[in-house]
C-alpha cells in the first residue's frame, strides 16, 4: 500500500529523465541538463545555480531563503548525494557521460541534483509498473520520498521547464512547414570555335560543295532561374525562366539531313529569347507515387531520372554526350508524368507530353499535334552499378523527332516540310563505378518509324561509350572521355521521303541508308573553382560529320564557365 501511495506522489512530478532520449523530427539525441536549458524559451530561462546568480548583475533585492542548505551545492559527502548514488548504482537511472557511466566524485548544483532525483523517480516508477508484485524495497521508496521532499522546489521548477520545453517542441513541430518559395539559378558562359571545313552536301556526290559558314569563335550564354514554391509539405510548383544568346549553327546554308545538329552543345537552347522553360505542379500522392502536371518542361529530359549526376551545366560539353538522344525525342512542353518508387532500388517513370498544348488549331493541342509517350525503368542494384531501360512513342507532324542530335528529320531534309511520322524507340543505359575515381558507362538506342497509312519504315541506331574520372586531380573535379555514334539512318524504304536518297539528289523514293558513319569523340576536364563555380575546357572531334564519308572532319574547342547560385 505504501508503494502505491508513493507512486501516486511520484507521478505528480516525474518527467523526462536526463538519461532518456529526446526525439525531435526524426533525430535522436542524448538528453542533458544543458540541452534542457538551451531549448527553453529565452524569455523564461531556468533558474541559475547559486554561484551563477551571485555572478549576475541585478537591481533586484536578494530573496529570503528558509534554509542555508538551499544556498550551496550538493557535495559528494552529503547524505543526499550518497543516497542518490546508491539508487543510481542499483537502478542505472543516470547515464550522463559519453561512456554511459555515473561518476560520483564532484559536486552538483541543486538543479542538477534534482534532475538526477527525477530520473530515479521515473526509473523506479517504470520498475514498479512492470513488476509491481516483485518490488518490495521499502527503503528505496522511503529514500526517494525524503529526497523528493527536500528538493521539492527544484523538482517543481524542473517540471515546469520540461513542460515548457515540450510545449515549445510541439509548437515547432506543428509549424515546421513554411509556404515559401526557394530560388536557385544557373549561368553558363561558353567560348567556342571550330576549324574550317567543307562538306559534301546537296547533292551528296563525292564532292565538297560548301564551306562551313559558322567557324568564327563566339560566345554562348545560358541563364536559368528556378523557383520552387511549396504549398504543402508534399506538393510544390516549379517555375523556371531561361534565356540564351549565341549558338553553333548553322554549318551550311541549308539544314541538310540534320547535319547542323552534329555540333550542338549541351548548354544551347534552340529558342534564343526569354521563355518559361518549366511550369508544372508536383503532387506527392503517396510515399511511393508522385504526379506532375504542367504546361512547360514536361519532357523526358526534365522528368526522367538518369544514372549519372552530371547534367548539362557541369557535365559533358556536347548535346549528344548528355544522354541517349532517344530521351530527347518530342521536345515536349505540356503534359503529365508519374513516378512510382517500386522499391529502394527500382523506380518506374511514365510521361505523356505535347509539343504545343496551348495551340487549339488542327495539328496541335494536347492530342492532335506532336505528342510523346515515354516509359523508363531505373534500377540501381548496388551503389556502384545502375542502369535504365526506356521505351518512347512519338508522333511528329513534319517527320522530325526533335531530338536535335544526328539524323533528326527522317522524312525530309528541312524541318517543317516532311511527312507525318510515327516513331517507336527503345534504349538502355548503364553506369558502373569501377573505383571511386573511375566510372565506365554507355548507352545504345534503336528506333523504327513509319508514315501512317503507308508501307515502309525508317530505322536509326545510336550508341555511346564513356569514361568519367570524378575527383581526378582535386575534389569536385571531373574528367571525361566519350566516344559514340549519333543517331544514324541505317535503312529507309518509305514510299516517299527517304532522306538518304534526297540528300544524294534523288526524289526520295529510293530505299537505302546513310553512306557513312559519324564518330563523335569528346574529351573534357572540369575544374572546381568553388562549390558554385566550375571551369571546363574541352575538345570535340567529328569524323564523317553528317554520316557523309567525303566531308571534312570537324574539330571544336570549348571553354565553358558555370556559375551556380
Amino acid at each position: 500500500m505504501l508503494a502505491w501511495l508513493i507512486i501516486g506522489a511520484v507521478n505528480g512530478v516525474a518527467q523526462k529523465a536526463l538519461a532518456q532520449e529526446y526525439k525531435d523530427t526524426g533525430t535522436t539525441q542524448p538528453q542533458s541538463s544543458i540541452e534542457v536549458q538551451d531549448s527553453i524559451n529565452i524569455n523564461s530561462p531556468l533558474p541559475l545555480s547559486p554561484e551563477e546568480q551571485s555572478a549576475q548583475p541585478t537591481d533586484e533585492p536578494m530573496a529570503q531563503v528558509t534554509s542555508v542548505s538551499q544556498l550551496k551545492d550538493v557535495q559528494p559527502t552529503d547524505w543526499a548525494f550518497q543516497a542518490l548514488q546508491s539508487l543510481v548504482e542499483r537502478y542505472g537511472c543516470i547515464a550522463g557521460y559519453p561512456d554511459s557511466t555515473y561518476r560520483g566524485n564532484r559536486s552538483l548544483t541543486r538543479y542538477e541534483f534534482a534532475a538526477g532525483v527525477n530520473a530515479c523517480l521515473d526509473r523506479i516508477n517504470e520498475t514498479i509498473t512492470v513488476a509491481a508484485a516483485d518490488f518490495n524495497n521499502r527503503e528505496d521508496l522511503a529514500t526517494l520520498q525524503k529526497l523528493q521532499t527536500e528538493f521539492a522546489p527544484e523538482l517543481a521548477t524542473l517540471r515546469g521547464r520540461v513542460d515548457s520545453l515540450e510545449t515549445r517542441n510541439a509548437e515547432i513541430a506543428a509549424n515546421q512547414f513554411s509556404t515559401t518559395t526557394k530560388f536557385f539559378g544557373t549561368a553558363v558562359i561558353g567560348v567556342q570555335g571550330r576549324t574550317s571545313n567543307r562538306g559534301d552536301v546537296a547533292p551528296r556526290d563525292g564532292k565538297e560543295d560548301f564551306s562551313d559558314i559558322g567557324t568564327n569563335t563566339n560566345i554562348i550564354s545560358y541563364t536559368r532561374l528556378d523557383f520552387i514554391s511549396n504549398f504543402t509539405p508534399r506538393n510544390y510548383l516549379r517555375t523556371s525562366i531561361a534565356y540564351m544568346t549565341g549558338g553553333t549553327s548553322p554549318r551550311f546554308p541549308n539544314d541538310v539531313g540534320g547535319i547542323n545538329t552534329d555540333v550542338l552543345l549541351g548548354y544551347e537552347y534552340l529558342a534564343p529569347q526569354p521563355l518559361i522553360s518549366d511550369l508544372f505542379y508536383n503532387w506527392q500522392a503517396t510515399d511511393n507515387v508522385a504526379v506532375r502536371v504542367g504546361v512547360a518542361g514536361m519532357d523526358m529530359i526534365t522528368n526522367f531520372q538518369g544514372i549519372t549526376p552530371y547534367g548539362p551545366p557541369t557535365g559533358p560539353l556536347s548535346r549528344f554526350a548528355q544522354r541517349n538522344p532517344i530521351l530527347n525525342t518530342g521536345f515536349g512542353r505540356g503534359g503529365i508524368a508519374v513516378d512510382w518508387q517500386i522499391s529502394k532500388n527500382a523506380l518506374l517513370q511514365a510521361l505523356y507530353s505535347s509539343n504545343e498544348p496551348s495551340n487549339p488549331n488542327k495539328g496541335s493541342g494536347l492530342f492532335d499535334g506532336n505528342t510523346t509517350t515515354g516509359v523508363q525503368l531505373r534500377v540501381t542494384p548496388t551503389k556502384s552499378v545502375g542502369f535504365t531501360l526506356y521505351y518512347v512513342n512519338n508522333y511528329a507532324t513534319d517527320g522530325c523527332v526533335q531530338a536535335f542530335v544526328g539524323d533528326d528529320c527522317l522524312t525530309a531534309v528541312t524541318r517543317g516540310t516532311g511527312q507525318p511520322l510515327q516513331t517507336n524507340a527503345v534504349g538502355a543505359s548503364v553506369n558502373w563505378q569501377l573505383s571511386p575515381k573511375i566510372t565506365l558507362g554507355g548507352w545504345g538506342g534503336f528506333s523504327s518509324s513509319q508514315i501512317p497509312g503507308l508501307s515502309g519504315s525508317v530505322e536509326t541506331t545510336n550508341y555511346m561509350v564513356y569514361l568519367n574520372f570524378p575527383d581526378l586531380l582535386s575534389k569536385g573535379d571531373l574528367g571525361g572521355i566519350y566516344v559514340g555514334q549519333p543517331p544514324k539512318i541505317t535503312s529507309s524504304d518509305l514510299k516517299v521521303g527517304n532522306v538518304p536518297d534526297l540528300i544524294n539528289g534523288g526524289d526520295g523514293t529510293k530505299a537505302g541508308g546513310q553512306p557513312g558513319t559519324t564518330t563523335h569523340i569528346e574529351a573534357f576536364y572540369r575544374f572546381r573553382v568553388t562549390d558554385n563555380i566550375y571551369v571546363t575546357p574541352g575538345i570535340i572531334y567529328l569524323l564523317e560529320p553528317g554520316h557523309t564519308p567525303n566531308s571534312d572532319p570537324v574539330t571544336i574547342g570549348i571553354l565553358r564557365s558555370t556559375f551556380l547560385f
